[in-house]
C-alpha cells in the first residue's frame, strides 16, 4: 500500500440495512411504499408481490428482515401467511407487520397472535410506516394509536384457558416490567419508571420470554392482559 493510500475500510461508513418484502394486491400501494422505504439510507426492498402464497414463497427464499403483508390478498391472505411465517411452531420465525385499510378488531386481534410484530392503518402516514418497520427489525413491536386502546380493552377481557402457562413463576420486578410493557411503555420508558439500566431490562424481558415461552413484546402483553396481571 501507498504512503498516500488511505487506511483500509476509511471513509466507509459501517450501517445496518433492513431488507423489506411488501405484499399487496394493489399496484399503486406497492410502489408508493417502495418509494417511501427505498428512500430511506437504512432500508431496502428485496422484494414486492401481489398475493399471500407469494410473499410466502419470496419470504422464505429472501429471508428479509421484515415482511409488510396487506391482510385481503388473493391466494392466500395476509393472516394465513403471518402464521406460515411466523405463528406458532414455525423455525426461525420471520418478523411481519400487517398494514391494511380493515380496522376490524378480529383483523388486529387475529394478526398478532398469528405472530405479527405490528399493526398499521395504511392511513397511518410513512413516519409511522418506517417506525413500524425499524421497531420490527430489532424484535419490537408497534400498533396503530388508533386502534391501541381497543386493542387492549380486547385483550383485557380474560379467557378461560387461553393464557399461556408459565415456565416457572415470574419474579416480582418481572411483574412490573411486564405490567409496563402491557401499557405500551419501551425499554427505555421501563428502565426509567423501575430505575434500573436499559441492560438490566433487556435481561429482565429475555427472562420473561423464556418463562412465557413469547417471542416478542407482543405476546408478553397478551399474556399480561388475559392472564389479568393489568387491568
Amino acid at each position: 500500500m501507498d504512503g498516500n493510500d488511505p487506511p483500509r475500510g476509511a471513509g466507509r461508513i459501517s450501517r445496518v440495512t433492513i431488507r423489506v418484502l411488501i405484499a399487496d394486491d394493489q399496484q399503486l400501494v406497492r410502489t408508493g411504499f417502495q418509494m417511501i422505504l427505498d428512500a430511506q439510507a437504512d432500508m431496502e426492498v428485496v422484494a414486492t408481490v401481489a398475493d399471500g402464497a407469494e410473499a410466502v414463497e419470496h419470504a422464505r427464499r429472501f429471508r428479509p428482515d421484515v415482511c409488510l403483508l396487506d391482510i385481503r390478498m388473493p391466494r392466500l391472505d395476509g393472516l394465513e401467511a403471518t402464521r406460515l411465517l411466523a405463528g406458532p411452531g414455525v423455525p426461525d420465525p420471520m418478523r411481519v407487520v400487517i398494514v391494511t385499510t380493515f380496522d376490524l378488531d378480529e383483523y388486529v386481534y387475529g394478526a398478532l397472535r398469528a405472530g405479527a410484530t405490528g399493526f398499521l392503518l395504511k392511513d397511518s402516514g410513512p413516519t409511522l410506516l418506517i417506525e413500524a418497520i425499524r421497531a420490527a427489525a430489532a424484535g419490537d413491536a408497534l400498533v396503530s394509536p388508533s386502534v391501541t386502546v381497543r386493542l387492549l380493552e380486547h385483550l383485557a377481557r380474560p379467557r378461560e384457558g387461553r393464557s399461556r402457562p408459565l415456565v416457572e413463576p415470574l419474579t416480582e420486578r418481572e411483574l412490573d416490567v411486564v405490567r409496563l410493557v402491557a401499557r405500551g411503555r419501551t425499554n427505555q420508558e421501563v428502565a426509567a419508571e423501575l430505575f434500573v439500566s436499559l441492560s438490566t431490562v433487556k435481561t429482565h424481558l429475555g427472562s420473561i420470554q423464556g418463562k412465557l415461552g413469547a417471542r416478542n413484546r407482543v405476546e408478553i402483553a397478551a399474556w399480561a392482559w388475559e392472564s389479568g396481571v393489568v387491568s
